[in-house]
């Protein structure tokens, strides 16, 4: 290969690598967005899941904060699953969530409710009161998942 055909297959490969990339698409956003709003709350619930099982320490104060941090992003989940937004392979959601909206929507709300309910005892500070609205949360949660998310292999 001359210096000149190196060269030219240099500055081809290396504007390709330079191009930009294509933005993503809504469905990628979307699937972003709701991957990112669960992983804040999975990092708020799984210390008070330990909490209320007595594996740390029951910490009223960071329980209640983080209490009222679920409760605040629960309701912002429903946005994040609009029409067609569902791609094999990138998201553990179910395309049966859209075929069964409203089933899906209601347990949306359940949650939001739930999580609110949690947050409003969890300022209390007793954790006899708050164990039973954990729970309750974490019913909903699992009957969510059971019906509308990709078991874990």
């Amino acid at each position: 290969m001359t210096f000149a055909r190196f060269a030219l297959a240099a500055l081809a490969a290396l504007a390709a690598a330079s191009a930009p990339a294509a933005p993503p698409s809504k469905a990628e956003t979307a699937i972003h967005y709701r991957h990112s709003v669960y992983h804040v709350i999975e990092w708020n619930v799984l210390p008070m899941g330990d909490a209320v099982s007595g594996k740390i320490p029951y910490d009223k104060e960071a329980f209640a904060m983080r209490a009222a941090r679920v409760a605040l992003l629960t309701p912002m989940l429903p946005e994040g699953f609009p029409e067609g937004s569902y791609i094999a392979g990138k998201t553990d959601a179910k395309p049966d969530i859209w075929k069964n909206r409203p089933e899906f929507d209601e347990l949306m709300k359940k949650l939001a409710a739930k999580s609110a309910a949690l947050a409003d005892v969890a300022k209390g500070g007793d954790l006899a009161t708050i164990k039973p609205a954990f729970n309750d949360l974490m019913k909903v949660c699992k009957s969510c998942h059971e019906k509308f998310k990709k078991k874990d292999d």
